[in-house]
C-alpha cells in the first residue's frame, strides 16, 4: 500500500469516482489507499457536492508550506486563542471535528459553525465573532445558523449588550434527540391510512404496516432511552489524579435493577 501524501494524479481519480458515484471504499480500493484517507480528503475538501482535485492538491500544498515555515523558524512560544489554548492545535481539532461532523450529515459551512462553537469555554459566539474566526461573511453565517436552528443545534439569546448571541449548551442535544425520535412520525400515520386504502393482508399493505410498525418501535425506544439518558448531560466529569476526566456513571438501564436483584 502506498504511503505518503496523495498525489494530484490521485485527487483526480478521487474527483472521477465521486462523479461516478462510487463509494469511498471502492475509490480507496482502485487507489491502494486507506477508506480513512478518502474521507478525510474529501471532507476536509469540500465534502462529495463539491470536492475539486485542483483545489485539494494547492489546498494541501499551502498547508505544507506553512508548516515547513513554522519549522524553519524553530520553536516559538505558541499563538494562545482567547481562551488561553494554543491557537494552532485548537484550528487543527476544529478541522477534524468539522470533518466528522460532515460525516453525520452536515453541509461544510454548517458543521464549521458548529465545531467553533462547541470549541469556545463559553459555547456562544455572535455573528460577528463567527465571522471573523471563519474568515467568512457575516451573511454565510447568518445562513449556517438558520439551517442548525432548524435542527435545533444552536439557539439564539440577546447578552446584556443586546446583541445576538449563538449558543450550544446541553439542553440542545436533549432537545435534537427528541426531534430525531419524532422525525418519523408523520411517516408512521401515512403508512397506517396506505393499509386502509391498499387493502390489510396484501403485499403492499404488509410492507407498509411492518415499516411502521418498526419505526414506532425506534421511536418509543428512543425516547425513553433520552429521557432516562437526560441527566447524563447535567453531571460534571470527575477529574482523575492525571488532570483527565473521568465520565459520569450511565444511568441505568432498564431491566438492571431486576437483574441486580435476582
Amino acid at each position: 500500500m502506498p504511503g505518503g501524501r496523495l498525489t494530484q494524479q490521485e485527487r483526480q481519480q478521487i474527483a472521477l469516482g465521486l462523479a461516478d458515484g462510487l463509494a469511498y471504499a471502492e475509490i480507496a480500493r482502485r487507489l491502494d489507499r486507506p477508506t480513512s484517507t478518502i474521507t478525510r480528503e474529501v471532507m476536509r475538501n469540500g465534502g462529495p457536492t463539491g470536492y475539486r482535485a485542483d483545489l485539494a492538491h494547492r489546498a494541501t500544498q499551502q498547508r505544507t508550506h506553512r508548516r515547513r515555515q513554522a519549522e524553519t523558524r524553530g520553536p516559538q512560544t505558541p499563538r494562545l486563542n482567547e481562551d488561553g489554548r494554543d491557537a494552532e492545535v485548537v484550528r487543527e481539532y476544529e478541522e477534524m471535528l468539522t470533518t466528522v461532523l460532515m460525516q453525520s450529515g452536515l453541509s461544510k459551512m454548517p458543521a464549521r459553525v458548529l465545531a467553533c462553537l462547541y470549541t469556545t469555554d463559553s459555547g456562544s459566539l455572535t455573528a460577528s465573532g463567527l465571522a471573523q474566526r471563519l474568515q467568512v461573511s457575516p451573511a454565510t453565517i447568518s445562513k449556517a445558523i438558520t439551517f442548525l436552528e432548524g435542527l435545533a443545534l444552536v439557539r439564539r439569546e440577546r447578552d446584556e449588550r443586546r446583541r445576538e448571541r449563538y449558543i450550544v449548551d446541553d439542553d440542545l442535544w436533549y432537545q435534537s434527540m427528541i426531534r430525531s425520535a419524532r422525525s418519523n412520525d408523520q411517516f408512521i400515520e401515512t403508512a397506517r391510512q396506505g393499509v386502509a386504502i391498499l387493502g390489510p393482508g396484501t403485499p403492499a399493505a404488509t410492507r407498509l404496516e411492518n415499516a411502521a410498525r418498526f419505526l414506532d418501535f425506534v421511536h418509543e425506544s428512543l425516547l425513553r432511552a433520552t429521557e432516562q439518558a437526560r441527566e447524563v448531560l447535567y453531571i460534571k466529569p470527575e477529574p482523575t489524579s492525571d488532570g483527565t476526566a473521568k465520565p459520569p456513571s450511565a444511568p441505568q438501564r432498564p431491566g438492571e435493577l431486576a437483574d441486580a436483584d435476582s
